[in-house]
């Protein structure tokens, strides 16, 4: 079948690499004019292992390994180390992989069959699904048919609101915001990664391989801004931390002034009855955003394209029968990793300074030092 894949993230990338290793043509089509790769360290876990291991990439992938997360620890306003973070509450097991997201991103665009096609720096406009195929006009003005089209464009997926409506239907907010900026500035300067909480706050460094990059994450009610609107986003989070000069917050605002790649972004889910409508179908946050919180994004796009691939081809290119099954398998992990956020946010972000002390309290039997 000729297929259409939007967005050349984790969802996307792994999408392309089992549909076109099945024998379909695939073509995916990217807003951006490279494949994304910014952003912090992501996890394999649970059965995506399996899958990656199936894929014949799991050495790969366990060779570029990164220990960001368990070098992590809480310090106070001076940057005292106070407590570890403990992967015991964040991770699943020992076969966890964590790896820097542009290493994960070149191991699945260099295992892609050289008959993939890529679109950069154009996007999906309209889509017309006759029963019979889909008719799809991108932004740059050119059209095309496809026997199906695979949302994987995020949690602001516009595959998701073409076909199924807009994002207010289906996004959960979990009272919480996100941001990552550069810090070419304080790669190799220390090989442990602080985070400085003060109450609804939290800012800290994080560093993996040659590279470092400030978070920060903060509690809110729902705001409204234009997530394409960059200079937006960056004054909602130095508004949001302007009052604050307390450890190195002032100098991490000003990295986010000068990033022209800064990432903004709501902690929230989506929650959808169904991920498939016609010759439509989402995998990844388009589908099931279960947020940073969980750890499994990666895993489950990694588990959702492979369980999608595998059951169009048992189904033979019933793609109503495939959706089906896809949708049955993957439900259930996607169940889980939304439900085990949990207390993250308590874990991460305190609300009080009082359920800061009582947190670090509860971890002060970690080792500061690893």
């Amino acid at each position: 079948m000729n297929i259409l894949v939007s967005g050349a993230g984790m969802a996307g990338l792994s999408a392309a690499l089992g549909l076109a290793a099945r024998g379909h043509r695939v073509t995916v089509v990217e807003r951006a004019s490279h494949f994304r790769v910014n952003g912090s360290p992501i996890d394999v876990r649970g059965d995506a292992i399996g899958v990656v291991a199936e894929m014949g990439l799991l050495d790969e992938v366990r060779e570029r390994r990164v220990r960001m997360s368990e070098l992590s620890q809480f310090v106070d306003g001076d940057g005292t180390p106070v407590a570890l973070l403990p992967m015991r509450e964040v991770g699943d097991s020992d076969d966890d992989v964590e790896i820097a997201r542009e290493d994960l991103a070149n191991v699945l665009v260099d295992a892609l069959p050289p008959d993939v096609v890529i679109r950069f720096r154009d996007s999906v406009e309209s889509l017309a699904d006759d029963g019979a195929g889909v008719d799809v006009r991108f932004e740059s003005g050119d059209t095309a048919r496809f026997d199906l089209v695979v949302g994987a464009d995020g949690q602001h997926s516009a595959v998701r609101r073409l076909v199924f409506g807009p994002e207010s239907d289906y996004a959960h907010h979990l009272g919480l915001y996100v941001a990552l900026v550069d810090l070419p500035g304080e790669a190799g300067t220390d090989r442990l990664n602080p985070m400085y909480n003060y109450p609804g706050h939290l800012a800290g460094i994080g560093r993996y391989k040659d590279r470092a990059f400030g978070v920060f994450m903060f509690r809110s009610d729902p705001i409204a801004y234009d997530h394409r609107d960059l200079d937006a986003q960056k004054k909602i989070l130095v508004d949001a931390f302007a009052d604050n000069p307390a450890w190195k917050v002032p100098e991490l605002l000003d990295a986010v002034r000068d990033d022209p790649e800064f990432y903004f972004d709501s902690v929230s889910q989506i929650h959808m009855p169904t991920w498939h409508r016609g010759r439509v179908v989402l995998v990844g946050d388009a589908a099931h955003c279960a947020t940073g919180l969980s750890g499994r994004g990666t895993s489950l796009a990694i588990t959702g394209a492979h369980f999608l691939a595998e059951e169009l081809d048992r189904a033979d290119g019933d793609h109503v029968t495939a959706f089906e099954r896809y949708e049955a398998r993957q439900r259930p992990y996607v169940e889980f990793a939304q439900n085990s956020v949990g207390d993250g946010a308590d874990l991460v972000v305190p609300s009080t300074w009082e359920a800061i002390a009582v947190r670090d309290e509860r971890l002060r039997g970690s080792a500061v030092e690893p």
